[in-house]
Parts: structure tokens; C-alpha cells; sequence
């Protein structure tokens, strides 16, 4: 019975993981890494478990002779689910690609952007690893050059970071790990996060105030692209985000790099049921 063990204990300890989770405690660094981990390793563990025993294969030595079958079954199905997750998602971030590449291409104070022609208060990185700059003409009739070069910093953070590449996959792993506790809240903690590290990465190059004055003139805007790969400076949102978006400015809070190797070890610790697969028998 050691494979339908395996899928137990993987699913146990990814419940685990997730209800551990104890919200926005901490630093922006603690909670960034917090959020993250929580986020990501139990979806990866559960992928590496299906891995590991679809290379197994259903022979070996088993108390039921279907149960061999029964765990290689729930495994490829579970794996054939999160393949057609990301290519759908894939899908749907290459038609919002195309999309934007039929918006008009213009210069704006020394950027390249893409210009959409809708009276809607929106700017946003969309793409992936290259993502276009979308401005709309609304942005540039509401606010005064100061605070469209406020908005378009905060939008260079962003390309900094390569949030729309990052987001992509991590906006794989939510839709595949959609019925794992907290999935939801976490995700939208990532994205608040992503949003103060971008506020952040402008306020060391405009006028903090400028920028909060910005997010509160446009922050009722509807969100156009899918969040996996649209990094908008505002969009609908729950209060409490514009409130810790602000207060963050406003502090003057400047984020330190995080560590990588802290997320490394969590991610090796996914892989651990591949290490099994030599000693199958």
C-alpha cells in the first residue's frame, strides 16, 4: 500500500502546511516568505508525489492487487488536471497577449507603451517575461504629468521584478490547488505584497506622496487582464488593501531582498517523494 501512503501523507502534510498559515504577521520580508512557502510547497509536493508514482508504475509489491492501479490512476489524473490547468491558463494569457499587441504603440516620457482607447482609469504590465506597458487614454486625461510619471514608475517596479512571469506560474499552482485551505487567501496576499514591493521600488524614485495621491485617484479601476499576467497599478479591490497600500507609503517602509535559500530548501523538501523512486520495487 506504500503509493496510496504516499498520496495520504502527501495531502496530510499539505493540509498542514496550509492551515499553519496565520495571516499578515510579521515583517513585509516575513510575510512575503511566509505567504510564499505556504503558497507553494504544498501544490509542488502533491505534484512530486504524482510524479514519483507515475514513474513507479502500478507493478510492484502491493496488499491489493488493485491498488497499484488505483494510486497510478488517481496520480495521472491528478497530473493530467494540472497540465490542462496551466495550458488553459497559457492559453488565456496569449490571448490577452495578442490583444494587446493590436493596441497602438506609443512613446511615453522616454517609455514604449501600448495605448488603449477606453476612458477607464488603467495602467498595467501585461505579458510575461518581456510584458508591454499598457496605458489608457483615460490614465493619461485624468492625472497631471507628476502623477502619471508616479503610475509609470510604479509600473517599471513590476518589469524590475518580472511580476507578470512569476505570477504566471504562481497563478498555475492556485488554479490546480484551488481545493487546498487558504489557497484563495494567499493568493491575494501575494498580490498586496507585489503591489507595496512595486510601491516601494517607486517611492525610492518619485515623491512617495505623489504616488499614494495616484493610487487613490485610480484605485476603483476594473481589472481588463487576468492578474497571472496583468501587473496593474490599481483594480478593484478590498478596502483594507488600498488602506495597507497607503499606510505603507505613507511609513516609508523599505523592503529587504528575500531570501532565496529559505524558499530553495522548501522547494527541495517538495521533491523529496522523487528520491523514492530508486528504492521501488
Amino acid at each position: 500500500m506504500i503509493h496510496l501512503i504516499l498520496i495520504l501523507s502527501a495531502l496530510a502534510v499539505a493540509w498542514l502546511t496550509r492551515i499553519s498559515w496565520s495571516g499578515n504577521e510579521g515583517s513585509y520580508q516575513q510575510r512575503w516568505q511566509n505567504a510564499l512557502t505556504k503558497f507553494l510547497f504544498p501544490p509542488l509536493l502533491l505534484m512530486m508525489t504524482a510524479i514519483s508514482i507515475v514513474c513507479m508504475g502500478p507493478q510492484g509489491q502491493m496488499v491489493w492487487r488493485w491498488e497499484g492501479w488505483f494510486s497510478y490512476g488517481l496520480a495521472g489524473t491528478f497530473l493530467g488536471f494540472v497540465g490542462v490547468s496551466g495550458l488553459k491558463l497559457a492559453f488565456a494569457g496569449w490571448r490577452s497577449w495578442q490583444q494587446v499587441c493590436t493596441y497602438p504603440q506609443q512613446t511615453l516620457h522616454g517609455r514604449p507603451i501600448r495605448l488603449l482607447n477606453t476612458p477607464l482609469v488603467f495602467s498595467a504590465q501585461v505579458g510575461f517575461w518581456q510584458p508591454e506597458l499598457v496605458v489608457s487614454q483615460g490614465l493619461l486625461e485624468t492625472l497631471d504629468t507628476e502623477h502619471l510619471q508616479a503610475v509609470l514608475t510604479h509600473e517599471d517596479g513590476h518589469f524590475h521584478y518580472r511580476d507578470t512571469f512569476w505570477f504566471f506560474w504562481l497563478g498555475w499552482m492556485r488554479r490546480f490547488s484551488y481545493g487546498l485551505t487558504n489557497t484563495e487567501a494567499l493568493w491575494q496576499e501575494l498580490l498586496l505584497l507585489r503591489e507595496i514591493r512595486a510601491d516601494q521600488w517607486a517611492a525610492q524614485r518619485v515623491d512617495f506622496l505623489l504616488l499614494a495621491e495616484s493610487l487613490l485617484m485610480v484605485v476603483s479601476t476594473p481589472l481588463i487582464h487576468s492578474e497571472s499576467v496583468c501587473a496593474a497599478f490599481s483594480c478593484t479591490a478590498p478596502k483594507n488593501r488600498l488602506e495597507e497600500r497607503i499606510e505603507a507609503l505613507l511609513a516609508d517602509i523599505h523592503l529587504p531582498n528575500p531570501t532565496h535559500l529559505y524558499l530553495f530548501v522548501w522547494c527541495l523538501l517538495s521533491c523529496l517523494p522523487l528520491f523514492l523512486i530508486p528504492f521501488h520495487r
